[in-house]
């Protein structure tokens, strides 16, 4: 008979701690293993920022760098969302930044040789779903910024595209609590455009929406 495992339940709901605090959701995120995702990436790399922020930023899934080091957008792609949002006029210590997924998923070209970035499907993006459910009732914030089109699917489900709704103000109701979000693109696409100076500014463009919509 085959021994089932956590991960084979595909859900994080088993890992989270009773007390929700953000502190005690980090520690127990460690530890989860919703999903074969934990296999083979480094640590899990959870949501940082204050309890208090106004805006919460919903990225995909953590990047190579993300997960040596164990925080979110530590990498290219978090140092150009920092200047768009400066520019955009958000400091970025005042928002809590997260991903859908937890852990980084990839493949190599060849044993040994750089880890190449895989979008997480949408069974594990469920998966990882608890988390980011626990994160958004303790913070609480009063606006939700979607990062590309796999946090949107996260939050709004499977039909979500960025295209159509990008830099507007969408209301809706996730887990239980009507939101305020604003989709936008992901900030590594902006840096796999080849126009990538009009990517940036149509990223900031819509981050001047999220701005005015805090105001």
């Amino acid at each position: 008979m085959a021994t089932t495992t956590p991960e084979d339940a595909y859900t994080a709901e088993p890992f989270l701690p009773a007390r929700k605090g953000l502190a005690a959701l980090r520690r127990a995120a460690a530890d989860c293993r919703g999903c074969p995702l934990h296999r083979d990436a480094t640590q899990t790399v959870f949501g940082a920022g204050k309890a208090s922020a106004r805006v919460m930023l919903v990225g995909e899934q953590p990047g190579d760098q993300e997960d040596r080091q164990g925080r979110p957008f530590v990498g290219p792609a978090g140092r150009l969302l920092d200047r768009a949002l400066e520019e955009a006029g958000l400091n970025p210590a005042d928002a809590y930044v997260t991903n859908a997924v937890k852990h980084f998923k990839f493949t190599r070209a060849e044993p040994g040789k750089r880890r190449i970035h895989k979008p997480p499907t949408l069974r594990e993006a469920t998966a990882c779903a608890p988390w980011l459910a626990a994160e958004l009732a303790v913070v609480e914030p009063e606006l939700i910024v979607i990062l590309g089109a796999t946090a949107g699917k996260a939050l709004l489900g499977s039909s979500f595209r960025v295209g159509p709704v990008r830099g507007t103000v969408l209301e809706e109701e996730i887990h239980g609590r009507p939101e305020r979000l604003v989709p936008t693109v992901h900030p590594s696409a902006v840096l796999r455009a080849d126009d990538r100076e009009g990517a940036y500014q149509g990223l900031v463009a819509d981050l001047k929406v999220a701005v005015q919509t805090l105001r």
